[in-house]
């Protein structure tokens, strides 16, 4: 995901409470890839709980290229819309980085 931009606030970071949906991308179908986003969470929609901090892009460090800092998040989606099971305040929260969020 190299060169993707990464959506961001002023400041940088996408603030708390901001909706965001999954990019519904599928770079593993253009050949070799590491991915750190679930695919059950492509083109799903979550909402921002916190940013926990900027880090080298895992998806490049895996092999051994000069990896670009990217915002983390935690994300927290409903489970229900996710999983087809499940009840109403069930939820998923997970690790996500910027360059996989888009506006909701």
């Amino acid at each position: 995901m190299a060169g993707v931009a990464v959506m961001s606030v002023p400041g940088g970071r996408v603030a708390a409470g901001s909706r965001v949906r999954v990019r519904d991308n599928w770079p593993e179908t253009r050949g070799k890839v590491h991915i750190r986003t679930p695919h059950y969470l492509r083109g799903q929609v979550g909402t921002v709980v916190r940013h926990l901090g900027d880090f080298p892009n895992p998806e490049e460090l895996a092999f051994a290229r000069p990896a670009q800092i990217l915002p983390l998040y935690h994300v927290v989606f409903e489970q229900p819309v996710i999983w087809r099971e499940g009840r109403a305040g069930d939820q998923l929260l997970v690790e996500v980085f910027g360059s996989w969020l888009d506006p909701a």
